[in-house]
Formats: structure tokens, C-alpha cells, sequence
């Protein structure tokens, strides 16, 4: 794996339409790397954020990010699903609605 930031927070308009919030998040049981190892399929990933239950993840482009909503949203990881009330899908949408 490649060197990954740390940078989720650019007030870009395409960054912030690229932008996975990953709530209802284990990361006592899932590191940087697992979170890198479970996304990157959907697409190339500049950054990772994590924080206490939750995660930001950066893509290229903003179909990579809605790739991974419809993907992960309510899996299973570390025996708790992510993305609980849809949270996947609502932080993406909402920065789409604020900068169409």
C-alpha cells in the first residue's frame, strides 16, 4: 500500500463531493491500513481520516466515493455495521446538493 494522508478536510468543492463519511465505526478493531485495505476497491484513495467511531475517506472522484456508499453501507466489519441510518450516503449527498 501506498503512503496515505491524513488530509480529509479541503474546502474543494470536488474533494468535498469525493469525501465517504464511514460513521458507526469500530476503530479499536480496525486500523488505517484495514479501512485502506476494505475501500481501495472502489476506487484510488488519497486520505484517510479517522477519528473515535468514525471515518472520513478521500477519493479522486466523486463516482469512486458513491461507489463505495452503495458498496459498504450497513456491512458487517469488526461485528458492527457501518454506516448506521445511512449515514454513508447522507454526507455524501448533502455536499453534492450544496455545490450543484
Amino acid at each position: 500500500m501506498g503512503k496515505i494522508s491524513n488530509f480529509t478536510n479541503s474546502n474543494d468543492p470536488q474533494a468535498i463531493n469525493s469525501r465517504v463519511f464511514v460513521g458507526n465505526l469500530n476503530t479499536f478493531a480496525l486500523s488505517k491500513a484495514s479501512i485502506e485495505r476494505l475501500f481501495k476497491r472502489y476506487g484510488h484513495i488519497i486520505a484517510i481520516s479517522m477519528h473515535k467511531g468514525y471515518a472520513f475517506i478521500q477519493y479522486t472522484n466523486e463516482f469512486e466515493a458513491r461507489c463505495a456508499v452503495a458498496g459498504e453501507d450497513q456491512r458487517l466489519y469488526a461485528n458492527q455495521p457501518i454506516g448506521e441510518s445511512n449515514s454513508l450516503v447522507v454526507i455524501c449527498i448533502f455536499f453534492s446538493a450544496l455545490y450543484t
